[in-house]
């Protein structure tokens, strides 16, 4: 019997594509094997790390799921993502407490105005460090930040979309987006790290040796809060199913009737809000720092390939095994290599699975 060159040809994809679905299987299978290995190791001799390592992955999983977002739909990575998720806390901070740089060395400048001003704004709730305050000020750094990525979009992005530019134009202005909001944090608040709240907040013991402040309770419970609403509106709503659409393909999704401008300015409005939330949270739970933005961008990156890019659940998952990877680290290595963590974690994922957790098998 003569096999003809296209039955050969078929036969050879069908062969290769048989071989790619084993090899996802496989890899898949050894990410989830380790996985489960950490989680079980620091449950049982490191529980303390392990909650520490929620607690920020959670913080991790807000920013990662706007930058999977931006990614899915407007087809870039946002490099200026953990930079502006430090802008929206130090605008937080701004509306807490009206300071910006001092005109003196450590001298702040007070311009006279701040929420923390009003009666009872700074009166701790319940065993929380800071009052309704900081509350109000992180809703409205949100939709600051909101407004703030729209009109990022609309002078930077857009104009790049119509001329039809590529990735790598889109990744060099997010990268200049990201160095000027770093330089605009550094001129108005200065580089010394600040605090929402000053003092000493003592933590409480728990059972298994774990030891953790109220706060840091209040940050995970507000980002998985806030996680699970992401996932209503993505996957429950008709505005999450346009997106969803949009992501799938733009082209169909415009000729079926989707304002896919629309959709653009609710993505980055919703990332804008997002990234604004989680470096609050961060704020809460470390320092206030201009060059923390810059520190973000591995972990983020690293949490959204390994659960998968385009896959708002996939991030979620991997910014947990992101941040208990990294606090769990310091048993071997010392703390100061932490970042260093999310690099060999993007290294790893890139090597075994770039598709990530919940990524596309391959047909």
């Amino acid at each position: 019997m003569t096999i003809l060159p296209a039955q050969l040809t078929s036969t050879l994809s069908d062969v290769a594509a048989r071989y790619r679905r084993k090899s996802d299987a496989v890899s898949t299978a050894i990410l989830w094997t380790l996985i489960t290995l950490l989680f079980g190791w620091a449950a049982i001799f490191e529980t303390d790390l392990l909650i520490a390592g929620l607690i920020v992955g959670s913080v991790l999983a807000l920013g990662a799921i706007g930058l999977t977002l931006i990614y899915s739909i407007l087809g870039f990575a946002n490099f200026a993502h953990g930079d502006t998720m430090m802008l929206g806390a130090y605008v937080a901070f701004f509306l807490l407490t009206g300071i910006v740089v001092g005109e003196k060395p450590n001298i702040d400048l007070d311009v006279g105005w701040g929420l923390n001003r009003f009666p009872g704004a700074t009166a701790e709730l319940a065993d929380l460090s800071f009052g309704w305050g900081l509350l109000v000020a992180i809703a409205l750094s949100g939709i600051v930040m909101a407004v703030f990525s729209i009109g990022l979009d609309r002078v930077v992005y857009r104009p790049l979309r119509k001329r039809g530019s590529g990735i790598v134009i889109f990744a060099m202005a997010a990268l200049g987006v990201a160095f000027s909001i770093r330089a605009l944090m550094l001129i108005i608040w200065g580089p010394d790290p600040r605090r929402y709240v000053q003092g000493i907040h003592l933590a409480h013991h728990y059972p298994f040796g774990v030891v953790l402040k109220t706060d840091q309770i209040f940050i995970f419970l507000v980002a998985l809060g806030l996680a699970a609403v992401m996932y209503f509106v993505l996957f429950h709503s008709k505005l999450g199913k346009a997106m969803r659409a949009m992501a799938d393909n733009p082209d169909l999704a415009l000729v079926s009737g989707i304002n896919t401008d629309r959709i653009v300015m609710w993505t980055w409005a919703i990332g804008g809000g997002l990234m604004a939330t989680a470096g609050a949270l961060l704020a809460i739970q470390a320092l206030l720092k201009p060059g923390l933005g810059f520190e973000l961008i591995l972990p983020l990156f690293a949490a959204t390939i390994l659960g998968g890019i385009g896959k708002p659940q996939g991030a979620f998952i991997g910014a947990l095994v992101v941040g208990v990877t990294q606090e769990s680290s310091i048993v071997f290595v010392s703390a100061g290599y932490k970042p260093a963590v999310a690099f060999v974690i993007l290294i790893f994922i890139l090597l075994l699975r770039p598709r990530g957790l919940f990524g596309t098998t391959s047909s």
